[in-house]
This record gives C-alpha cells, sequence and structure tokens, in this order.
C-alpha cells in the first residue's frame, strides 16, 4: 500500500486532542485527553475516504474483537468505537506510550524478560482462540507496553474466526513472523501459524533480528524472505545466556510442519515456563479462561462493512397511569423498605387507641369534679 499522509485529527466529544502517535496502512492513532475520567487515551481513526467496504469491515472487526477480549491483562483494552462528526469510525482504546517495535533492534532485552513477555502473550492468544478468534499479525510492533510496563497484544485489524478456515480469503501477516503455510498462501491463518509467530517474535526479542533476516543490504526483499521460511531450517539464537531448552522451544514453535509444533499457544506458553523455572526464576501465571468461560456479547461478525455510529437506547415498558385518588403507600414501597406497610398499619391503627384514652381521661376528670362540689356542698 502506497504511504499516504496522516489525516486530520477528528473533533470528538469529550476528548481533547493532543499529538499524533503514528500512522498505519489504513488508519491513524492519535493521543487525546479524555474529560470523564480524565486520563490519557489513543484514538485510532480511518481516514477521510471510509467508502471502501473492506477497511471498514477490517476496522468494525478490530472494534468487536477488542470488546471481546480487552478484559484479558495482557490484551489492550478498549474503552469505546463510535463514528466521529465528519463520519469516520474511531476507537478509543487505552494509551500504551512504549512498544516492541525497535527497542529488540538497538537493546540487548534479558532472557527473563522476553520469557515474560513470551507467557503473558501466549495467555493471550490462548483466550482468543478459545473465544473461536485469531490474531493473524503476531510481532513484536503489536506488542505494547502499558504505563504500568507491562506489555499487551493489540492491533487486531486483519484477526478472524475460526470457524472461516476454508480457502476463499487469504490475508499474509507481517511476512518475517510469518510462517511458512502461510506465506505460501495455503492458509491466512490457523492455531498452528500462530504458534509460529509467536515464536518467531520471541526469537526475534532474543536475535535482535526477525528469524530470517539477513545483515547484508539488500537480502531482506519479500521474495527472499519468503523463499527462506519457506524453507524454514531453524538457526540457533547466537547468545551464550540463551539456554539449549529454550533453542529447543522455538525449534519446535518454528518448525516447518505445522504438526511439529505445539498444538495450542497454551503449550508453548508452558514449554516456556518450564525454561523459566530451569533458570530458577518464578513464572510467569498463564492468565488464560476456564473451560465454562464464554466470550461475551454477540458473536464477530467478520463481513460486517457497515457505518456503525451511537444508537440510543430504548426500554419498551407498560405505562399505566393510576386512577384519581389516592395513591396506596404500598404502590410506593421499595425492597429495602418492604415492612413500611406493616409499620405503616400499625401506625394507623395505634391512633384510635390514643383518641379514646384522651376522651376516657377527660370524662373521669370531669365525673371527679362533679363529686368535689357535691361534698363541697356546693351542688
Amino acid at each position: 500500500m502506497a504511504t499516504r499522509l496522516p489525516s486530520a485529527p477528528p473533533i470528538l466529544p469529550g476528548l481533547a486532542y493532543i499529538r499524533p502517535l503514528g500512522s498505519g496502512g489504513f488508519a491513524d492513532v492519535f493521543l487525546y485527553e479524555q474529560d470523564m475520567p480524565r486520563r490519557n487515551v489513543a484514538v485510532k481513526v480511518l481516514p477521510s475516504d471510509v467508502r471502501d467496504p473492506e477497511l471498514r469491515r477490517m476496522f468494525n472487526a478490530e472494534a468487536d474483537v477488542l470488546a471481546h477480549l480487552s478484559a484479558h491483562p495482557s490484551i489492550v483494552t478498549v474503552y469505546q468505537a463510535s463514528i466521529s462528526a465528519d463520519g469516520r469510525p474511531y476507537i478509543v482504546m487505552e494509551f500504551c506510550p512504549g512498544s516492541l517495535a525497535q527497542r529488540y533492534r538497538v537493546e540487548r532485552i534479558p532472557v527473563d524478560e522476553v520469557l515474560t513477555i513470551g507467557v503473558r502473550m501466549a495467555s493471550a492468544l490462548e483466550s482468543a482462540h478459545r473465544a473461536g478468534l485469531i490474531h493473524r499479525d503476531v510481532k513484536p510492533s503489536n506488542i505494547l507496553i502499558t504505563t504500568f510496563g507491562t506489555p499487551v497484544l493489540a492491533d487486531f485489524g486483519i484477526s478472524a474466526s475460526l470457524q472461516r478456515r476454508s480457502g476463499g480469503e487469504v490475508l499474509a501477516m507481517s511476512i518475517p513472523w510469518s510462517a511458512p503455510e502461510v506465506v505460501a498462501e495455503h492458509t491466512s491463518g490457523t492455531v498452528a501459524s500462530e504458534v509460529w509467530s509467536l515464536g518467531a517474535t520471541v526469537y526475534s526479542l532474543l536475535a535482535g533480528h526477525s528469524p530470517f533476516e539477513r545483515r547484508e543490504r539488500g537480502q531482506n526483499t519479500k521474495d527472499l524472505l519468503r523463499r527462506r521460511i519457506a524453507r524454514a531450517s531453524y538457526v540457533e539464537i547466537p547468545r551464550a545466556d540463551v539456554p539449549p531448552s529454550l533453542q529447543k522451544v522455538l525449534a519446535r514453535a518454528m518448525s516447518r510442519d505445522p504438526g511439529r509444533r505445539y498444538g495450542s499457544a497454551r503449550e508453548f506458553g508452558e514449554a516456556l515456563r518450564e525454561v523459566q523455572a530451569e533458570l530458577g526464576l518464578s513464572p510467569t501465571p498463564l492468565e488464560v479462561p476456564g473451560t465454562e468461560w464464554a466470550p461475551a456479547s454477540v458473536p464477530v461478525d467478520f463481513a460486517d462493512s457497515g457505518l456503525r455510529g451511537p444508537a440510543r437506547s430504548r426500554v419498551e415498558r407498560e405505562v399505566t397511569r393510576k386512577a384519581a385518588g389516592g395513591v396506596e403507600l404500598t404502590s410506593l414501597a421499595r425492597d429495602e423498605d418492604t415492612d413500611i406497610s406493616a409499620l405503616a398499619g400499625r401506625r394507623a391503627g395505634a391512633a384510635l387507641p390514643w383518641v379514646v384514652g384522651i376522651g376516657a381521661g377527660l370524662a373521669v376528670g370531669a365525673g371527679a369534679v362533679v363529686v368535689a362540689l357535691l361534698l363541697a356542698g356546693v351542688l
């Protein structure tokens, strides 16, 4: 896709524009300050021309996938999605000030940190797979770092349902981290290809470059990368602090044959945890949903390319008007006031003895005065 200039930031209700954060192939990301509650947020916006149904489909799918999964601690949180006043779809997300896009190329990331990242991403992918979704673009630049220093998986823009595995649609991921079967366009993505991509991502964080990248100039064209990936021969990471057990785990995750890889993202995460234990590190929790878990709301519709904006909620209810007359106290009672009517009854019933008592007292008092006057000879 040809490079393009970033679009202008839209005017959004309750959000104040601060600065651009970046531009991708089909969307721009801006930093805004949310007024209530007050916090910085990242807003992903489609360019002004949103007539392309494929772009809208991908954008809608990303919003819906994040709505299903963003409660996971290792997946970026989405707050809102809507359409701006000028007709541009946008997604309001958690602001993450960092990413792994370039860090692994300029810094030697410690093995223990890479293992932690690998386990967390395995947790995120396993959760997505259990929800029937695949990411299809796992790579270092799609791992963001939150303000608390936690890695989270982002950019579900080309996600798809695991139910749509058949031929028709083929959409390759970023080539350096794509599995051989994806590069060969035999599939657009499966659990096995996700295991490969996560293995290639962990490899990159340790090696400082993608698995089949070469240092020589002109050796990393798409065609050359495709050929190397198609042959898929694992080359060990030249770091003395990377133990043989970790090399073995990555070699299996990146096996050319999908059937030889780990059967799930969870299995891959467990293998990384075993390496952590071997190195005397505290294993990172593998946070995956239980078997009884099911994704909230309706399934993601990956064919939806419509413009979906804010909708007014409406609650259907019967409206009945009371007949003219007094309102009964019991009709106003709430759950926490269940004894009010009984108490009111007691109070109403208690009024009569009080009145009778006063009348009887007055009668007795009057009789006593008459007797006293008789005795005194007045009457």
